[in-house]
């Protein structure tokens, strides 16, 4: 009897709402979101659909669930407080550094699961008021607030940094997953400015003048430069002025 009881727990704890999603998220990213099937998830726990289908109704709180709960590991942020007047420039240059901190967070979880992107781009349009559009707004939001801009101005500037963040991030994951790991990226981006160098100068002379920068760029460094570029907007538009 003590047996059975222990077999029963153990069981249990396998097919927790957690369990399931761990394993869905590793057939999202072994296959993308085809090989994502109550089959295959039944196959890798080693259980029936019944017991999966105790925790989630269907495939798409699946995929809801598996999203929110890879957005919420990416964005391990202390929450912050809004900035006084009186604050330092220390002070803002660290709230900063926590947007910074929540842009990387995110683009390196939309880089390492290729299936992300579509999913946040789905969820945002489709549903905004489930979990995971508000939790990447509150953590943006949070520290656009602590950099002291006005609150008639706060939406705007968080919205503005939510849309390049996963604009910029979910073109970045598009171009790795389109490329394929067997296509070199160093000779892809040379074959690319080379092919920029050789257009017309008179109908192309600015694609022309930064092929050799296109063929150098670091993906990262040039999401976070875009990044910088936003908040030296927002800081200029939207802070009170000494």
């Amino acid at each position: 009897m003590a047996t059975r009881t222990r077999r029963s727990q153990r069981r249990t704890e396998a097919l927790s709402r957690e369990r399931i999603v761990e394993a869905a998220v590793e057939l999202l990213d072994a296959a993308g979101e085809g090989g994502l099937t109550f089959r295959a998830l039944t196959e890798r726990l080693a259980t029936g659909p019944g017991a999966i289908y105790w925790h989630v109704a269907n495939k798409s709180e699946l995929l809801d669930a598996v999203t929110d709960a890879v957005v919420a590991a990416a964005l391990t942020i202390e929450p912050a407080e809004p900035a006084e007047p009186a604050e330092s420039v220390e002070s803002a240059d660290s709230t900063q550094e926590k947007i910074r901190a929540v842009a990387l967070g995110l683009f390196d979880a939309i880089d390492e699961h290729p299936w992300l992107a579509a999913q946040l781009t789905a969820q945002l349009s489709r549903s905004p008021w489930g979990p995971v559009t508000p939790r990447i707004l509150e953590s943006v939001g949070r520290q656009v607030r602590a950099l002291g801009v006005s609150e008639g101005s706060q939406f705007t500037a968080a919205s503005a940094l939510v849309h390049y963040i996963l604009g910029a991030a979910g073109q970045n994951a598009a171009n790795g997953r389109d490329l394929g790991s067997d296509v070199d990226r160093g000779e892809f981006l040379d074959a690319a400015s080379k092919a920029w160098q050789e257009l017309d100068p008179d109908d192309y002379p600015f694609t022309r003048a930064v092929a050799e920068q296109m063929r150098e760029h670091d993906d990262r460094e040039q999401f976070l430069a875009g990044i910088d570029l936003i908040l030296t907007g927002i800081t200029a538009l939207h802070l009170p002025r000494g």
